[in-house]
């Protein structure tokens, strides 16, 4: 798989050895620095796992987080991003599961790494969106 080529599964999207090369991680943080917010905008209402999402976004742009686990969340928010993925979004009750299991394994393995700040400030900005 090239360096620009899409993430195609959640492993993918997360997977340390692609996620941390520097062309992928200048590749997702482009994707997820235009994609993110419209697409938050189009789904918060409609995903239950918004605030964990939003969380990760303020984590990865943490200048204190280190940067192995910003690689990793970026690539996991660029596979969020993507309008194309495993399942795709617009499948109406599954669309978004996918995106939950990404998010929910850079939770379970970089947890430690989103603070009270990061949460607070998804509040917020879940706030405005709704």
């Amino acid at each position: 798989m090239t360096a620009n080529a899409k993430p195609t599964t959640p492993e993918q999207a997360i997977d340390p050895d692609r996620a941390l090369l520097p062309a992928v991680q200048r590749v997702n943080e482009t994707r997820v620095r235009e994609g993110f917010w419209p697409k938050m905008g189009r789904v918060a209402a409609r995903i239950p796992f918004a605030g964990q999402v939003v969380s990760v976004y303020y984590a990865a742009r943490d200048p204190q987080t280190p940067l192995a686990a910003k690689g990793i969340m970026m690539g996991a928010l660029a596979y969020f991003v993507l309008p194309v993925d495993a399942i795709p979004d617009v499948l109406v009750g599954i669309g978004f599961t996918d995106d939950a299991a990404v998010i929910t394994a850079v939770l379970a393995t970089l947890g430690a790494n989103i603070k009270r700040r990061h949460r607070e400030a998804a509040e917020r900005a879940l706030d405005r969106l709704r």
